[in-house]
């Protein structure tokens, strides 16, 4: 509709026309290149949905994020594997969440954390003293978790190899229940809500051990702009502040402490 324009308005020329349209072009297109595909996944309560139907709390935090900063990106929830595969390999990528680790400090920015999680392995009610007598052996059992998930790296870092690998942890609890395998690899916070939507609760299993604590960021791919993720921060130091995070977090986890520090991490590996 501006180009339209420009070239029916008598008061500019030829030349100055195409000048005009050339640079129109150039800045769209700039501004296109700059818009963030925003990504999550299925990791009920914290994220969840169909496309974009996206809700959970960590959607409420990026929503009202991005009520502070004017964006209006809209939320697309697909497998994480896949999300995460465009945060390495495509510009302008912000996928939440994400675990933190050192590996992944050096190849995404890292803005949070948004929440704080134990890396549990857990297994069906009343086979977790069987399966802790076992000692180090337990390390050759079969594991299940998702691909390309933090779980699935803090397992291999403790000794656990043999991993069963599916597109959703909701898959994978329900192989569990199954008894596919006897050892899943969760964060705690999601456990609940995970076990509920494929239909069992909490109380069917139970904690074998604790491997680590995990912390949970928003993830923007290594070529984003650093103005854009300087932003994201201001944002989400806004509602820290004002505690509108704390409210959207003791909503969704109410037994769980908000984390109010916020941390920035930029990626140190060549994109």
């Amino acid at each position: 509709m501006i180009l339209s324009r420009i070239y029916r308005c008598p008061q500019i020329t030829a030349r100055y026309r195409s000048l005009v349209a050339v640079c129109l072009l150039f800045f769209c297109s700039l501004s296109g290149a700059q818009e963030l595909q925003i990504l999550t996944e299925n990791w009920p309560p914290v994220t969840f949905g169909i496309d974009t139907k996206a809700d959970g709390m960590a959607v409420e935090v990026v929503r009202a994020i991005q009520t502070k900063i004017g964006n209006t990106q809209p939320i697309q929830v697909l497998p994480f594997a896949r999300g995460y595969k465009a945060l390495l390999e495509e510009p302008n990528v912000l996928l939440f969440t994400v675990g933190r680790s050192e590996e992944r400090e050096k190849l995404m920015h890292l803005l949070g954390p948004v929440a704080i999680s134990d890396i549990t392995l857990y297994t069906r009610k009343g086979n977790a003293a069987n399966l802790q007598r076992q000692g180090d052996a337990i390390r050759k059992l079969k594991v299940g978790t998702y691909r390309s998930s933090i779980f699935a790296d803090t397992a291999r870092k403790k000794g656990f190899f043999n991993l069963e690998l599916a597109v959703s942890p909701l898959v994978i609890a329900n192989m569990l229940m199954g008894k596919r395998f006897d050892l899943w690899v969760e964060g705690s916070v999601v456990v609940p809500a995970i076990l509920k939507d494929v239909g069992y609760s909490f109380e069917d299993v139970e904690p074998v051990m604790v491997l680590d604590t995990l912390e949970l960021y928003l993830a923007f791919s290594a070529k984003t702009p650093a103005s854009t993720v300087n932003l994201w921060e201001e944002g989400l130091r806004s509602i820290k502040k004002d505690g509108s995070f704390a409210r959207i977090y003791r909503k969704w986890l109410p037994n769980e402490v908000p984390p109010m520090q916020v941390i920035h991490t930029t990626p140190t590996a060549q994109p």
